[in-house]
C-alpha cells in the first residue's frame, strides 16, 4: 500500500461562530469531554505523516491559552482575520516561517469540523499526492436542488447531477495557495473557501468524494447531531 505524503495543516480558528448563539466561539464549546477545536486538531496530530500544523486565532482569544495542546510543540500560533480567507492567508505565512516550501502540501480545515476520519483522511492524501492543482473533500449532492426567485418561490429545478458539496481538509500545495489568496484578497474577490481562490486562479481542483458525517458544526442542531452520533458509536 502506498505511503501518503508529508504534509503541514492548517485551522482558522478565528470565527466566532455567531448562529450557535453561545457563551463562546462554537470551537470552544464541549463535545463529549473535549472542546470541538480539541477533537478537531487530534485529526490531524495522530497521523505519522503531519510536519507541523498551524491554528490561527483571534488576537485577543481567551480560550486557547487554558487548553492542554495549547503548549503541545507540534502546533504554531498565527494571527487570525477578519474573514476565513485573512486567517488561511495568516497561517500560510507562519508556515513560511516555519519552513514550510513552495511545494509542499497543505491541508486547510475548519475548526468546527472534528468529526473527520482517518480514511478519509488518507485518501485524499493518497488521491491528491501526484496531482498537479491538489483538491477537496467533497459529497454528490443527493437532495433535490431548488433556485428561489426574490419572492421566495421556485424559479427552476436545478440538475443536480454534476452538484457536489464542498467540505474539508482542501488540500493544495503552498506556493500556489499563497498566490490564489493573495491576489483574490487583492483583487477584493469574494472567496468562501481555499478552492474557489485556486479557481479564481485559473485552476480546477480536484473532487475527491468522502463520508457525509465530516460534519461543520454551525448552529445547536449541527452540535446535538454529532453528539448523538458519537454515543451510538
Amino acid at each position: 500500500m502506498s505511503t501518503p505524503p508529508p504534509f503541514w495543516a492548517l485551522i482558522p480558528a478565528a470565527g466566532v461562530g455567531s448562529r450557535m448563539a453561545a457563551d463562546r466561539p462554537k470551537q470552544y464549546l464541549m463535545l463529549e469531554g473535549r472542546c470541538i477545536l480539541e477533537h478537531t486538531l487530534g485529526c490531524f496530530l495522530d497521523h505519522p505523516q503531519l510536519r507541523g500544523l498551524v491554528v490561527s486565532l483571534a488576537q485577543d482569544d481567551p480560550y486557547w491559552p487554558a487548553l492542554a495542546c495549547a503548549g503541545d510543540p507540534r502546533i504554531s500560533r498565527a494571527d487570525g482575520g477578519r474573514e476565513r480567507a485573512d486567517s488561511v492567508l495568516g497561517g500560510l505565512l507562519r508556515l513560511i516561517e516555519l519552513g514550510a516550501q513552495d511545494d509542499d502540501w497543505v491541508l486547510v480545515h475548519d475548526a468546527a469540523r472534528p468529526n473527520l476520519s482517518q480514511d478519509d483522511l488518507d485518501n485524499l492524501l493518497l488521491t491528491l499526492a501526484d496531482d498537479p492543482v491538489g483538491g477537496l473533500l467533497a459529497v454528490p449532492v443527493r437532495d433535490t436542488l431548488k433556485r428561489a426567485d426574490s419572492a421566495g418561490r421556485v424559479a427552476k429545478t436545478v440538475d443536480r447531477a454534476a452538484m457536489w458539496q464542498a467540505y474539508t481538509p482542501q488540500m493544495f500545495r503552498l506556493g500556489l495557495l499563497h498566490r490564489a489568496l493573495a491576489e483574490a484578497l487583492l483583487a477584493e474577490v469574494a472567496v468562501t473557501d481555499e478552492a474557489s481562490a485556486v479557481e479564481w486562479a485559473g485552476q480546477a481542483p480536484r473532487l475527491v468524494e468522502g463520508r457525509s458525517d465530516n460534519l461543520k458544526v454551525t448552529t445547536p442542531e449541527d452540535l446535538q447531531r454529532l453528539s448523538r452520533l458519537w454515543h451510538r458509536r
